[in-house]
């Protein structure tokens, strides 16, 4: 286990190196997404907690549909990257991106197999359980976009029942320090409620939530009105 103040020096050298690798170049970075997109904040919050500059472009629906969206997605989702000649589509795609180029050998992707494994099993969580139960609940209870309510609720209890026990024995999903992992699964946990997914019996899961709002440079993403 590395000791906490080890950890507060490999991460203030890595924003460092960050600031100092992204002043020598002239790349700006653009984030093509919307602002109440959980997938979208999850980029948002890390570029922020990272200290790296960028701009959002505004990509709803229509955009989305446009022929240069396509061009940059096939698949018309968001978020999507550009970082000077690279575009890159996927949230967690770009996460290890970011921690790759802009914060390599920090513990927010770590090298070692087995805690490297640790953040891949929370970063597919975050493509299955995660966006299949709070995400989904979440569209479906604001947007009114069609769906199964009552099954995205039991993911969700599912998910949230297994986060739970998981927490109660770590101070973060993929290790004793945040991750990618972490900024992975927030967004949709923390806006869990907005589709209707109370977190009051889930005491070390708010917890958790807690911890990662607390890390320095933290970005919150807007709430959104619960239809009547």
């Amino acid at each position: 286990m590395v000791a906490r103040g080890d950890l507060d020096l490999a991460f203030d050298d890595a924003r460092a190196t960050i600031h100092q690798d992204f002043a020598m170049t002239e790349s700006t970075i653009v984030v093509h997404g919307t602002v109440l997109s959980g997938h979208t904040h999850r980029v948002e919050n890390f570029l922020a907690i990272l200290g790296l500059p960028y701009r959002l472009e505004p990509a709803p629906m229509d955009v989305r549909q446009s022929p240069e969206f396509r061009a940059l997605n096939p698949l018309g989702q968001i978020p999507v990257l550009q970082d000077g000649d690279l575009v890159l589509a996927d949230s967690c795609a770009i996460l290890v991106y970011l921690a790759k180029r802009y914060a390599p050998g920090s513990p927010w992707l770590p090298e070692e197999p087995v805690a490297a494994a640790h953040v891949q099993r929370w970063l597919a969580i975050a493509a299955g359980e995660l966006k299949y139960g709070p995400a989904a609940a979440r569209v479906i209870t604001v947007w009114k976009s069609p769906g199964d309510l009552a099954a995205a609720h039991a993911v969700a209890a599912r998910l949230l029942r297994f986060m739970e026990g998981h927490l109660s024995q770590t101070a973060f999903l993929a290790a004793d320090h945040p991750t990618i992992a972490d900024i992975a699964c927030y967004s949709y946990i923390a806006h869990a409620p907005e589709g209707r997914i109370s977190l009051a019996e889930y005491e070390h899961v708010r917890a958790w939530l807690s911890r990662v709002e607390a890390i320095p440079g933290f970005k919150p993403m807007p709430r959104s009105a619960i239809p009547e």
